[in-house]
């Protein structure tokens, strides 16, 4: 039986990550073409370039009358411009065509005088209100012009960007083939989620975290299930995440326990095995980082925040890179801290808390820590703040970064 004994040495959480990418080559996955009804949230593969100008012809921007904006120079409330209404699709003097918004602007118009400022009499209509020259009109190529990149390689398709490739006549963009993750949970104390867990036994929660969190940002979670504490069954599991997957998430049995087989596992399947194991951070300091045929496997911890805090710091920004995407920064806010908080020196801490608005002011509430295992740390959070591990604590009133993974409250946390 292995004692416990701690990490000899904790490996620096920068210094980790570097070692780690350092052990095998890390490159975007291929490419596939996705119906344009199944692309949100997919990362595109190249740049997507306009086949046309968009819009492609000069258009009206508004419900009016298209005129050149010169017969309406002297137009007043006091003296008011009378314009002949046509219907063709070129208008002289003192000429004005109906059109909608969206409508192609007649030749010879040069502006749009919206329905509010005239006034519809027998063929004809009477202004108010002198217009400039392109006024209520969007110009051909204002959008997009053609031959430019109006989508950029790497990016994640919002709605908005949908809408764009629609527009743009785009029914099957070139889309970043989604990252296969194998997900593995560990511990003979361990049942599936619906089965009532017996004395000393436990609900494995972490697996399906791991994989909403794989989810979330656009991976696909291969389940492994549960491996008892036995190598040889923790062993076989794996090598199926390898041989399967493009990485391999494994939560539980890597600290330095008598049950901690994961390491072991990992290092006789082949090499290079584990890189580093034992980092200075809190929560998460037994996660160990390991590359297996040129596939990243990241070792968490069981306990459910270190292990969400795990993926956050080194599996995100790897899954991530293998799906190219251009800007993996988490949205962040600068927020004063409510009150102290000490910290661990030494290591660096991800620190919990609560943002919200008061009189127009970010303040970030700490989340009281109760351990690395209780979840409600993080349900009760929308952000965390980093400490250096150069730091004793942050001071009350100080001026945080908070790195956010939900939304903004405005009223005080609970």
């Amino acid at each position: 039986m292995v004692q416990l004994k701690g990490f000899a040495k904790l490996t620096n959480v920068d210094e980790a990550f570097s070692t780690f990418l350092s052990k095998f080559k890390l490159k975007r996955l291929g490419t596939v073409e996705v119906p344009l009804k199944m692309a949100l949230e997919r990362v595109t593969a190249e740049n997507v370039v306009a086949d046309y100008d968009l819009p492609p012809f000069d258009r009206s921007a508004v419900d009016g009358y298209a005129v050149r904006a010169q017969d309406t120079f002297e137009a007043s409330q006091s003296s008011l411009k009378t314009l002949q209404l046509v219907q063709k699709r070129r208008i002289g003097k003192n000429e004005t065509v109906r059109i909608w918004t969206g409508n192609m602007l007649p030749k010879g118009a040069d502006a749009v005088i919206m329905l509010e400022y005239t006034k519809l009499l027998q063929g004809e209509i009477e202004v108010w209100t002198p217009i400039t020259t392109g006024e209520n009109v969007s110009k051909k190529g204002e959008d997009v012009e053609k031959g430019e990149v109006a989508i950029e390689a790497g990016t994640r398709l919002k709605p908005q960007h949908i809408g764009l490739l629609a527009a743009l006549g785009v029914t099957k963009p070139k889309v970043v083939k989604k990252p296969k993750v194998a997900v593995l949970s560990t511990g003979n104390e361990l049942v599936e989620v619906g089965h009532k867990p017996k004395l000393n036994q436990m609900v494995d929660v972490n697996r399906l975290i791991l994989s909403s969190m794989c989810l979330e940002i656009g991976a696909e979670p291969l389940d492994l299930g549960i491996a008892q504490d036995s190598i040889n069954e923790i062993d076989a599991k794996i090598r199926i995440g390898v041989e399967r997957a493009d990485a391999i998430i494994t939560t539980g049995g890597t600290s330095v326990g008598c049950a901690d087989l994961v390491p072991e596992a990992v290092n006789q399947i082949g090499t290079p095995g584990v890189v580093v194991h034992g980092i200075a951070m809190r929560p998460g300091m037994p996660t160990a980082l390991a590359v297996l045929a040129e596939k990243p496997i990241f070792v968490l911890s069981g306990n459910p925040v270190a292990a969400m805090i795990g993926f956050e710091v080194f599996a995100r920004p790897i899954l991530h890179k293998l799906l190219g995407v251009r800007n993996d920064l988490r949205p962040s806010v600068r927020a004063k801290l409510t009150r102290r908080v000490p910290s661990a020196l030494g290591r660096q801490v991800f620190l919990r808390v609560c943002v919200f608005e008061r009189e127009g002011e970010l303040l970030a509430e700490p989340v009281r820590i109760k351990g690395s295992g209780v979840l409600t740390t993080m349900t009760e959070a929308n952000g965390y703040v980093i400490i250096p591990k150069e730091r004793e604590g942050i001071d009350e009133n100080e001026t945080v970064q908070v790195y956010l993974f939900d939304k903004l409250r405005r009223e005080e946390c609970v």
